[in-house]
């Protein structure tokens, strides 16, 4: 496009608007340096007015529009092909806190806010905003509403989607619906913010949020447990739920391979134990009333664990500074893996009560398959979300084992998932990695009914054509 025509955008809404190479090059790759992209521009609006300002007019001349919040995602939902036609639309300055209502427990952002600006926000009011995550300090609420992300609390609280009471949106056509009802019960006709969360931003721009709050616990138990593989981890869960019912905050997963992973690169987090062992647990309660009740029910439920033989060794943070040391463990996972060069990611969801055989028998298969190949298993046992990781034997450069037996690897973990009626991605979203195996795996119906929806909302296809749905890509009229 000329000069003029950026020219004629610009001059429709307040806001910046970026063309030149070096400053658009930040919102062309996604922070894996998996996917990179070209764009007409990047348009930074200041307001939800702005952001229609600037959908009508890639309406009117028929622009592909790519919303991107944080830049945060895994599956490159946010990144632009490489044609060079698409607008990004960056939320970044959509970033005021508009309203906290400490009696009604709710929370209105906008989508650019940061996460942890949002923690921060929710905890000077005395609430809790659970949403925990390890991006959370340059993820945006937009981003996390588009690909309802999860994290390590929605075993207590729920994902995104369950923690979100009513959205502001920018309709394909430029419409604004403000749907940002701080309510729990509202049966007036369809759920419509429904539509919009983890779209990926494939109906509309996700503008604001009311989301819901919480109450501050009043104590928070953490605790390292080893097991001696994935079926003792669901026993301990079994009794942890029995025991702390709804305290039980988070419930994760580690294998022995991935703390030692973690270990190498970090030698400052490691296990607190004399050996090492096959697999960890790293568990959480927070408890609503007082510290000792949570230290007496979290204390009778380790001994009963170390009783009835489920747990191995264990340490209990007496602290939040050991606290914080147990929690670094999980949260520096992603980038020693990085570290150690890239690996086959799958971000997977299976029912908790076939965790364990999945693990046992996709992880035999994949080393019959690929002998010395390194399962790095890891995720949220509590809600059923694994991230299933497979790396190179040692000594074996990582791209060359991709190019030669990702594909391969991949298929045999996904056909696992789908025999025990999984998901292929439980929260990074489908984005441009996943939309061939969506399509593949899920049933004709669902897809066409999604297809139906896509149609009557985005007809000429301009909202982040190509992600999510199969043959969602722009079609010029």
């Amino acid at each position: 496009m000329t000069d003029a025509t950026l020219a004629d955008l610009r001059s429709r809404f307040a806001g910046r608007l970026l063309s030149a190479p070096e400053d658009t090059a930040p919102f062309l790759t996604d922070w894996r340096r998996s996917w990179t992209g070209r764009a007409l521009a990047v348009a930074q609006p200041d307001t939800t007015a702005d952001v229609a300002a600037v959908v009508r007019w890639c309406a009117a001349r028929q622009v592909p529009l790519v919303p991107q919040g944080g830049n945060t995602g895994m599956v490159g939902g946010a990144i632009p092909d490489d044609g060079g036609r698409a607008l990004v639309l960056s939320t970044a300055r959509l970033n005021r806190i508009r309203e906290i209502d400490p009696i009604n427990n709710t929370l209105t952002a906008e989508a650019g806010c940061i996460l942890a600006t949002v923690q921060q926000a929710a905890q000077e009011a005395g609430r809790l905003y659970p949403l925990s995550l390890g991006a959370e300090g340059s993820c945006t609420i937009g981003g996390n509403l588009a690909s309802n992300a999860g994290g390590v609390q929605v075993l207590r609280y729920g994902n995104t989607r369950e923690l979100c009471l009513g959205l502001e949106v920018v309709t394909p056509d430029g419409e604004i619906w403000d749907g940002l009802r701080g309510l729990r019960k509202d049966n007036t006709g369809y759920d419509l913010k429904q539509l919009f969360i983890g779209a990926e931003g494939t109906l509309g721009v996700i503008t604001a949020a009311t989301l819901k709050l919480f109450p501050r616990p009043a104590a928070r138990m953490t605790a390292l447990a080893a097991v001696s593989d994935p079926h003792a981890a669901l026993r301990l869960l079994e009794l942890a739920q029995r025991r702390l019912a709804a305290t039980l905050t988070a419930f994760e997963l580690m294998s022995g391979v991935c703390v030692a992973l973690v270990a190498r690169h970090f030698p400052d987090c490691r296990a607190p134990f004399e050996r090492t062992h096959p697999w960890y647990v790293l568990l959480e309660s927070s408890d609503p009333h007082s510290e000792a009740r949570a230290t007496q029910a979290f204390s009778e439920l380790m001994e009963e664990a170390f009783e009835a033989g489920i747990v191995a060794d264990a340490a209990i943070a007496a602290s939040l500074a050991q606290s914080d040391g147990l929690w670094r463990i999980r949260h520096h996972l992603p980038e020693a893996q990085s570290l150690e060069g890239d690996n086959l990611k799958h971000d997977i969801s299976v029912p908790i009560s076939a965790i364990g055989e999945f693990i046992e028998h996709t992880s035999a298969a994949i080393v019959a398959a690929n002998p010395g190949a390194r399962v790095l298993a890891f995720g949220h046992l509590g809600d059923g979300n694994l991230h299933y990781n497979v790396s190179a034997p040692y000594g074996v450069p990582q791209p060359a084992f991709v190019r030669a037996n990702g594909a391969a690897i991949s298929a045999l973990v996904y056909e696992a998932v789908h025999r025990v009626r999984g998901s292929i991605s439980a929260e990074h979203g489908i984005g441009q990695l996943k939309v061939d195996k969506n399509a593949h795996y899920k049933a004709g119906v669902e897809m066409a009914l999604m297809q139906k929806i896509k149609q009557a909302l985005d007809p000429h296809g301009l909202m982040n054509p190509g992600r999510l749905l199969p043959g969602a890509s722009h079609r010029a009229h």
